[in-house]
């Protein structure tokens, strides 16, 4: 019998690539096996080596590229194609943009069955370089000195940056000098095999206003803090003390070293507290027109109430609250939780509950004990929702869902899901929230008709 893949590791071929996947890939077929090739763009023809094979695909690295596509670009990043973080900064951004709108559209089709459903054009930035306002650098030892940087894809092999172009300018100067202190006070760096050692990472935020926060994580005491001090002059800094073997970042001992406890970041109207374990999307920019984007669709009226699942620290309740009656926000989070309604005072915001506990518990409980909410917006993690949450919006008879997604995949898995309960798809707006990246946020409107309306 002729084996499903006939291919074996280390085998090099010519292929065409004719797409790419949701992770960033070129995608190529032959003999009917599936190839993914990251760093291979649509049009290009590459000599690939296979180094991975599976019963019904293989990945393989480029050796040459015998057909360049007219989209590839010369990335402005020494770690491209070493660090994790970027998979598409090797292509022209207009085409970043069409293809992101290809990975929702074809998740859409190939994992939810919606083969008809108009995806609109993805809004992009106008400068998409410089946007994150929050950097998270693990440190490590390389060359003899301590670095920060980013880890490789799917390991923890630090690649050592000196800048990076879409992180806004203030942070990596920063993560250069916690670096600095650490090589001039000879401070020992944490090895994550051995468990021992001291500094771990640094995590830095900036806003909208140019205040910054740093927090400097170790394992064990802060040592030379005098010197860290001097060093760092900052509106916030604090120092988080996590002990345990662990790849999570923060501990739970927080001590701030200087500044403000809290520094705020603006949103349109709205101010929203910043607190070193606070939650806020990292493209100021392309957030307004995500949040615009996702009230704009739900259409709020002034005698509804809406439902926040997902809600985080309250950034999209907080929006809608003005345009309804009451929203009522979800969140499994306690310190969240507590910071949106700290925001909710912030901006004299009367009309907005907060409620503490996982979404597929409460949503079903709430439902079960009557709310029937006029909308309600989702805001899941990668993974999606759990099924109960799907459920419960079914079960509370409400005719308006909005999705904001952050994975294409799971959004088609929860919107055909939605659909067995009736649910309709009547709009698609994919954002850039993460350009040069392969990531992607959607907002869609979903609807459910009475029966036999149409």
């Amino acid at each position: 019998m002729k084996p499903i893949n006939p291919f074996q590791k280390n085998e090099e071929l010519v292929l065409e690539i004719t797409g790419v996947t949701s992770e960033g890939h070129g995608v190529g077929r032959s003999e009917g096996v599936a190839f993914f090739v990251p760093f291979a763009l649509p049009g290009e023809t590459v000599k690939a080596h296979i180094i991975k094979v599976e019963k019904k695909y293989c990945i393989a690295k480029i050796i040459e590229i015998q057909k360049v596509s007219e989209h590839r670009v010369k990335p402005p990043c020494e770690a491209f194609e070493k660090c994790g973080g970027c998979a598409l900064m090797h292509m022209d951004y207009a085409e970043q943009l069409k293809t992101k709108t290809q990975i929702v559209r074809d998740c859409l089709d190939r994992l939810g069955g919606f083969t008809d459903v108009v995806v609109q054009d993805t809004i992009g930035m106008v400068d998409p370089w410089r946007y994150r306002n929050k950097g998270s650098f693990p440190i490590g030892f390389v060359d003899g000195v301590a670095a920060f940087g980013f880890y490789a894809e799917r390991s923890h092999r630090l690649i050592p940056l000196y800048d990076c172009p879409i992180e806004d300018v203030p942070i990596t100067a920063l993560a250069r000098t916690v670096t600095e202190w650490a090589n001039r006070n000879h401070v020992r760096i944490y090895d994550e095999e051995t468990g021992k050692g001291c500094l771990r990472s640094c995590v830095i935020r900036v806003t909208t206003t140019g205040e910054r926060m740093v927090v400097v994580v170790t394992k064990g005491e802060l040592p030379a803090r005098e010197s860290l001090l001097k060093m760092l002059d900052v509106e916030s800094l604090y120092h988080n003390r996590n002990d345990r073997n662990t790849n999570v970042i923060f501990g739970d001992r927080f001590t701030l070293l200087k500044g403000k406890p809290q520094l705020f970041e603006q949103q349109g109207e709205l101010r929203f507290a910043v607190s070193p374990q606070s939650f806020l999307q990292v493209n100021p920019t392309q957030t307004k027109k995500l949040y615009d984007t996702a009230i704009r669709l739900l259409d709020p009226k002034p005698d509804e109430t809406i439902a926040d699942v997902y809600c985080g620290i309250g950034t999209i309740s907080l929006a809608i609250a003005k345009h309804v009656g009451k929203v009522i926000g979800v969140e499994c989070v306690p310190e969240a939780i507590e910071d949106a309604k700290k925001n909710a005072a912030e901006n004299g915001i009367q009309n907005a509950d907060f409620i503490c506990g996982l979404a597929e518990d409460v949503l079903p409980n709430l439902v079960q004990n009557g709310m029937r909410p006029d909308a309600i917006v989702i805001d899941p993690p990668r993974k999606g929702c759990e099924e109960p949450v799907l459920s419960a919006i079914a079960e509370s008879g409400v005719k308006r869902v909005v999705y904001v997604s952050c994975n294409p995949a799971t959004l088609a898995r929860d919107a055909k899901i939605l659909s067995t309960f009736g649910f309709t798809i009547r709009y698609v707006q994919p954002v850039d929230m993460f350009p040069h990246t392969q990531h992607v946020e959607t907002v869609v409107l979903m609807t459910k008709t009475d029966d036999g309306e149409k």
